[in-house]
């Protein structure tokens, strides 16, 4: 059954001649039991499709827009449409579509606008034709505006529109004409659509995922834009992302929007009531019609100046607008500016089985079908697949659509197994293919839409991307085009790759990372050089993005090595190293320099002896003469006098009176505070030494880490992170001194508006130097500025400044000097702060056993001599902290090489000294001299004297 109302001059609700409107809804005989699937109206005509492809029309004829010449007081077949089974019918004012399951488009009816299409600007077209020039495409949906028409086309997701073009509804551009014939909308290329739809002289197209894309007429402020100027190109209804729109429906200047929670938002000319907001106001931006707010609608409609919406839980369709021919259905005369129910002629309302559908009208009538269903009513909220739009085929179509309704990335991992090759292997072929000679080779620098670029999501997920077959032909192709994309829609990317799913996120870097394995091991075999660097050069420029996205403020200088280096290295890319392979490189380089430094000593010798100067000759080493009681003043003293060239060269230790050569391994005491919660050091910001001696001190770090030694220096991971230019945090504090961090993270996150009585703090500290107490301003006039809500996070930026920057700064401008003075060069720059400092004071990863395993027996000693195994029995007994005591006792720090246990090497020889005699460590080899004792009771007790005993050294 078929209900309609409104206007009956022209026969259009087929239900007879002309005469009065109709009030309400009435029925119509028609298509009884004849399966009535959906109905268009125009300006004053209607068309009806049958569920078997047939076209029935009536109503207004004089432009021919029924496609028959009989009477048009009750609907007739279009007879030249009998050979095809169409599936969609649309109206303009006096034109008609129709479109048949193969994608292809008729029309007739009103041309002179060139709104058929068909390449002429004949006024009347009274039988359909086909219109040639989508015939190369599949169209998928159609629709009609008054002059003007809009395709959608299946598989290539491509728009095209055509007709009268006066207030840019074609979306073509400024100033482009009116068009004959079907033009390709490029402007929206590569958004996958799901719904098109005209207005008057305005046209929407809706997304996948819910953005909103409007153009044409804008006098009323139909399209959303909270502005009157007409659009000549699309322009996303910024306003309406956030509604997760699923439905569009306009009018002659109003427009209607249906959301997925059911909400109804109207925007447009209001000046018959059409927008529901019971005024008649026009509303330039999308609003909420607040009458149905309680309600879920489910489908909706316009007329040329009237809405209607379905509330599917109380079976009722509510209706406001214009109302001047009864085209409301509510029994009454007069305009309505608020929804009310239209009624039934059958039962007072609208009851019993729901309308299956409420279709697209331009005209002041109404008729929807069937009232009476046994199958449950279409829901314009649930995504309709056949609707969507492919970019590959139709299966493809399927994931792409229900992928982008909600981008849950989870959502991937469920339909992507489908298309395996294990279950389908030509449909997977198939998408293979076409991803490589179509899809990734077209996708463009600049996208017309953030909607175009989630693509890169989806693409990263699909399993054909992971397999090392299609590496060169897929996944680095795939790179390349990230890699193309302009500024802005790179930084939109950048910004999805940060909130997504950290297992997709992971394996998009883990891909990448494989990638590079496979053409660094096999490249070479399958690839010309200049192919192999390409491909090599974009996969790690591609992680190097996708490293900045993870760890974005740890860029510290890693780009000025890139760009000094004209060939691809890995270099360049310091992220890929791990700690120690950039010590390995850090160490390389060392020895590199103390070759050519020792090499140059050489040659200037032989060049010496050969003019008989042997008193001028250089010493090849960088050798320092100290005394084990006076350490600290000795070795400073002795590096006064050597130059920066001296520097570079291998470092050794002379003991006065003894016959080892020892490594330098803890300098310096005095020049540092020293806090006793995280017994850290850091420089005192008052210091009466001179600031070379910080300047040798740094020199002391910096031949650590040349000369390969670890040294026990507590400094905080900040001063790592000041040579490699990172700037301090808070964090930072905390761990330098907890709870003055934790005083100033209290006030960052203090909620409440009594800062200034709760923490009492003006920009000032206070410092208390030998008994005086001294006040420091942290701005100009600190002291009379209080610490507010508002000033605080100043504050803490000021505090940090003044601890770590102002407090200190020529004395650390002394000691970074020093220190880049021998470790200076690009090289440094690969390293991470937490790495660096790693390579200073090494780590504590330990294996005991490893250690264990790796050690060197001297003198009688074996691995299974019965000394040697007490010894490993014992030592192994020891409690952690003890263990690490006996590493500083015989290494000179409790911590081990950033390389690990396997790089610790010790040595355990026998003497002839008798078992009172305590070991002794040789901290320059590693060399532990151990008497040979008779049983564990005595080797415990002595080794424990020897490590307790051992009190090492400080800066302090």
């Amino acid at each position: 059954m078929m209900l309609c109302w409104g206007s009956t001059v022209e026969g259009q609700l087929g239900i007879g001649g002309a005469g009065d409107p109709v009030y309400e809804p009435r029925s119509c005989q028609a298509f009884n039991g004849r399966g009535l699937k959906e109905v268009a109206c125009g300006g004053r005509h209607s068309l009806f499709l049958l569920r078997d492809g047939r076209v029935y029309t009536c109503g207004s004829n004089r432009c021919g827009q029924l496609g028959h010449d009989k009477p048009g007081d009750s609907p007739e077949l279009v007879v030249a449409l009998d050979t095809q089974k169409i599936g969609v019918v649309s109206c303009g004012q006096a034109h008609s579509m129709a479109l048949n399951e193969q994608g292809q488009v008729f029309a007739w009816g009103a041309g002179g606008g060139g709104q058929l299409g068909l390449g002429t600007a004949e006024e009347t077209v009274p039988i359909p034709r086909l219109i040639k020039k989508l015939c190369e495409h599949r169209i998928s949906q159609i629709m009609c505006g008054n002059k003007h028409c809009i395709a959608l086309s299946k598989g290539e997701n491509e728009l095209f529109t055509w007709g009268q073009n006066s207030s840019g509804q074609l979306g073509l551009g400024k100033g482009e004409p009116s068009t004959l014939s079907p033009q390709p909308l490029k402007s929206l290329s590569g958004i996958p659509l799901a719904q098109i739809t005209a207005g008057g002289d305005h046209s929407f197209a809706l997304s996948l995922s819910g953005a909103v894309f409007g153009w044409g007429k804008n006098g009323a402020g139909q399209l959303g834009l909270n502005d009157k100027q007409d659009r000549s190109v699309p322009c996303h209804i910024k306003f309406l992302r956030s509604q997760k729109v699923v439905y569009i429906s306009c009018g002659d200047e109003h427009t209607a929007a249906l959301t997925k929670d059911g909400g109804l938002f109207t925007f447009g000319d209001g000046s018959r009531g059409q927008l529901g907001h019971d005024s008649t106001n026009n509303e330039p931006l999308p609003r909420q019609v607040q009458e149905l707010m309680g309600s879920e609608v489910s489908q909706i409609a316009c007329g040329r100046h009237h809405t209607l919406a379905f509330v599917p839980s109380s079976g009722l369709v509510y209706a406001f607008g214009c109302n001047t021919n009864g085209q409301l259905g509510t029994g009454t005369r007069g305009d309505i500016k608020s929804p009310l129910p239209v009624k039934s002629s059958l039962t007072g309302r609208l009851t019993g089985s729901p309308p299956d559908v409420l279709r697209y009208l331009d005209s002041p009538l109404t008729p929807f079908s069937p009232l009476q269903s046994s199958t449950p009513p279409e829901d314009f909220r649930v995504t309709n697949i056949s609707r969507s739009i492919s970019l590959i085929n139709d299966a493809m179509n399927r994931l792409y659509g229900q992928l982008l309704g909600d981008i849950l990335m989870n959502d991937f991992k469920v339909m992507y197994p489908s298309l395996s090759p294990s279950i389908h292997v030509s449909l997977s072929c198939q998408a293979t293919k076409s991803f490589e000679s179509l899809l990734i080779p077209q996708l463009p620098c600049s996208p017309p839409d953030v909607e175009a670029m989630r693509i890169y999501l989806i693409l990263s997920e699909c399993p054909a991307l992971h397999e090392s077959k299609n590496y060169i032909t897929l996944t680095i192709p795939l790179a390349m085009a990230i890699l193309r994309l302009d500024a802005n829609p790179s930084k939109v990317l950048d910004n999805w790759w940060c909130l997504v799913d950290g297992g997709v996120f992971s394996r998009l870097v883990d891909m990448y990372k494989s990638i590079v394995v496979f053409l660094l091991t096999g490249g070479k075999a399958l690839l010309v050089p200049v192919f192999l660097e390409n491909y090599t050069s974009a996969t790690l420029k591609l992680l190097e993005k996708l490293h900045k996205v993870t760890f974005p403020a740890n860029d510290h200088g890693e780009t000025s090595v890139a760009h000094s280096l004209h060939k691809m290295t890995l270099c360049a890319y310091p992220f890929i190293l791990n700690a120690q392979a950039k010590t390995t490189m850090l160490q390389t380089d060392a020895e590199l320099q103390m070759q050519m430094a020792v090499s140059g000593a050489n040659m200037h010798n032989v060049f010496m002896l050969l003019t008989l100067e042997p008193l001028l000759a250089r010493n090849p080493f960088l050798v320092l003469h100290v005394r084990r009681d006076h350490l600290v003043s000795d070795a400073l003293r002795e590096l006064t006098i050597y130059s920066d060239v001296d520097l570079k060269k291998p470092l050794k230790v002379i003991f006065d009176g003894e016959e080892a050569v020892d490594e330098l391994m803890d300098p310096v005491y005095g020049m540092f505070t020293q806090y006793t919660q995280s017994n850290l050091l850091w420089f005192s910001d008052k210091c009466f030494v001179e600031y070379n001696w910080f300047n040798l001190i740094g020199i002391i770090c910096g031949l650590a880490i040349y000369n390969s030694t670890v040294v026990d220096l507590h400094f905080p991971l900040v001063l790592y992170k000041k040579l490699l230019g990172v700037a301090p945090t808070l964090e930072d504090l905390k761990e330098l001194s907890p709870t003055e961090g934790r005083s100033l993270q209290q006030l960052l996150d203090h909620e409440e508006d009594d800062v200034e009585e709760t923490f009492c703090l003006n920009f000032a500290i206070t410092r208390e130097y030998y008994g005086l107490t001294e006040v420091k301003e942290l701005i100009p006039g600190g002291d009379r500025i209080t610490v507010d809500k508002n000033n605080r996070e100043e504050f803490v930026e000021a505090y940090l400044k003044y601890m770590f920057r102002d407090s200190v700064s020529e004395l650390y401008q002394a000691f970074s000097s020093g220190f880049l003075k021998v470790c200076g060069g690009k090289i440094l720059s690969l390293f991470q702060p937490s790495e660096l400092m790693a390579m200073v004071v090494g780590n504590n990863n330990y294996n005991w056993e490893e250690m264990e395993k790796n050690a060197v027996y001297k003198g009688e000693y074996s691995a299974t001599h019965p000394t040697v195994r007490m010894f490993w029995e014992v030592f192994h007994e020891f409690p952690l902290e003890k263990k690490k005591r006996f590493l500083l006792f015989l290494t000179g720090s409790d911590r081990i090489p950033i390389h690990g246990m396997e790089s610790l090497r010790i040595s355990i020889q026998s003497t002839s000294a008798e078992e009172h005699y305590l070991p002794v460590a040789h901290t320059c080899y590693n060399l532990l001299d151990m008497p040979r004792y008779q049983t564990k009771e005595t080797l415990h007790r002595r080794l424990t004297q020897a490590v307790e005993q051992y009190e090492g050294f400080s800066l302090v």
